[in-house]
């Protein structure tokens, strides 16, 4: 897969949590803060999520990186990194 853009693939993570969530206002929230419990994603529909990115995306998160998902800005720069370049 071709590097995306910053752009490209915060759309494809809202994308995600929209298919998950389709209630979520994500334009609400700002992108450094906690994305999570405002709105309103349990751990169950967190998996949801991360496996509809692995899908698009082709990247697997191990449990042990989840601490670094906290924002929605630490998600993308996530993602960001662990796609092939």
């Amino acid at each position: 897969m071709a590097q995306l853009s910053h752009d490209t693939l915060r759309d494809t993570v809202i994308d995600a949590i929209l298919a998950v969530a389709p209630e979520a206002d994500i334009d609400s929230l700002p992108p450094d803060r906690p994305w999570r419990e405002p709105l309103e994603i349990d751990s169950f529909d967190f998996l949801n999520i991360l496996v509809d990115l692995e899908k698009r995306l082709g990247v697997s998160v191990p449990e042990s990186d989840y601490h670094e998902l906290a924002t929605l800005e630490g998600l993308i720069d996530y993602l960001k990194r662990r796609l092939p370049p």
